[in-house]
């Protein structure tokens, strides 16, 4: 069964367009006019063992904000429309992730119940650019976004972290392993991995 994703979304302030096959290899192209974010989501994609195509167009001469925004938006969208009815697959899963000094963990749920916890950044971070063009706070809204739109739950944490670089992605990397392992197909499950029979 073909556990493919592609939606598209265009507003006054972004063009999206993603495409991601659950079962893939890694395979990664990103352009989203946000380099650092390209960065993020090539790991994402790469370390979720996601085919992952996006490309994205949008308002970067005024902020990165909207485009990464929108860009978090479809990916979950497209995620959601991968995972068609979730029959058969492992349902939770969780990664910890060491980055030299930083390390991120995150569990993810995909339960149909939207939901996220996101804590330890530092705080004084809150008003760094890494790279000149990814807010640090921007982390936390891309999680945020896609847990809605992905209808997962998700929880993510920062324990340890000096560098930003570092610290964001670490939390991606995280991310993506835990989400790779609750969508991976269970041999032992016998159909939608719920007591209620529907996520």
């Amino acid at each position: 069964m073909s556990r493919v994703g592609k939606v598209e979304r265009t507003t006054k302030e972004a063009c999206v367009r993603v495409e991601v096959d659950l079962d893939g290899t890694g395979q990664v192209e990103v352009a989203t006019g946000v380099p650092f974010y390209d960065h993020m989501l090539h790991s994402f994609g790469v370390h979720g063992s996601l085919d992952l195509r996006i490309e994205a167009e949008g308002d970067v001469h005024v902020d990165a904000h909207h485009t990464v925004e929108d860009t978090a938006i479809v990916l979950g969208q497209a995620i959601r429309e991968a995972l068609g009815d979730k029959s058969g697959i492992r349902r939770f899963g969780d990664a910890w992730i060491p980055m030299d000094e930083t390390l991120a963990h995150a569990a993810i749920d995909v339960s149909g119940r939207p939901y996220c916890v996101h804590v330890g950044e530092p705080e004084h971070f809150t008003t760094f650019t890494i790279g000149g063009n990814y807010p640090f706070v921007l982390t936390r809204h891309v999680f945020d976004s896609l847990s809605f739109h992905a209808q997962i739950a998700l929880h993510v944490r920062v324990l340890h972290g000096r560098d930003p670089h570092h610290i964001a992605e670490a939390q991606y990397k995280a991310v993506a392993r835990a989400l790779r392992a609750a969508t991976e197909p269970d041999p032992r499950a016998g159909g939608v991995p719920s007591t209620k029979g529907v996520l």
